[in-house]
């Protein structure tokens, strides 16, 4: 019984995980799209969004996860505090701000998928502008535009919005959806690691009993 008891255990715990990482309530709603338009353009990244793409890939909602690909140029002098103080390097101005959006973003099942440096410019490149110096180049993981909406209204995310402005005088982002991984996906390491875990506590309970 104890064995038994340890599987349903880590199957209640996988079960609770796709909940939590999955996206269960479908695609944005025409009313729900011109909702989060008209907050997003009242709120401060208005001023460097374009907000008519904005609205089109909002619209157009699939209700699948995706991967918004960001290239970021740090700035390499001291950025204004934006509370004020005593400027401060950009990359602890990114800090500031990772340190306030990671946990909103964890929170509706976003996650980095990857994060780099270059480490050399442009190696093919026609028609496109000179490279500006790229610091940082990642893939970020969204539950759906749904909660990227979300995130991006929240008043916590736009108060620490202000040092992801000050901290990269260059940047741009777009959404992707991913065709071919070779990278474990969480749905499937975690379901793994757990029940490694169930088999070794099954283990035990064998072994204790033997």
């Amino acid at each position: 019984m104890a064995a038994l008891w340890i599987w349903l255990t880590a199957a209640a715990a996988y079960a609770a995980f796709r909940l939590w990482y999955d996206n269960w309530r479908g695609r944005l709603t025409a009313a729900e799209v011109d909702d989060f338009v008209a907050r997003l353009a009242a709120s401060p990244s208005a001023e460097v969004n374009d907000m008519a793409t904005l609205r089109a890939f909002l619209a157009s909602d699939d209700g699948r996860e995706f991967l918004m690909l960001n290239l970021v140029r740090l700035n390499p002098e001291p950025v204004p505090n934006p509370r004020g103080g005593a400027a401060l390097p950009a990359a602890q101005a990114m800090q500031v701000y990772m340190r306030e959006f990671f946990p909103l973003l964890v929170r509706r099942a976003g996650h980095p998928a990857i994060a780099a440096r270059p480490i050399g410019g442009y190696v093919d490149a026609w028609n496109v502008a000179p490279d500006p110096g790229w610091s940082v180049v990642g893939l970020m993981r969204y539950r759906s535009r749904r909660d990227m909406a979300l995130l991006a209204t929240d008043p916590r995310f736009s108060a620490a919005h202000a040092f992801k402005l000050a901290a990269m005088p260059v940047t741009f982002s777009f959404p992707t959806a991913p065709r071919l991984t070779l990278f474990v996906s969480p749905r499937v390491w975690v379901g793994l690691l757990l029940a490694l875990a169930a088999a070794l506590a099954h283990l035990g309970v064998l072994l204790a009993h033997g």
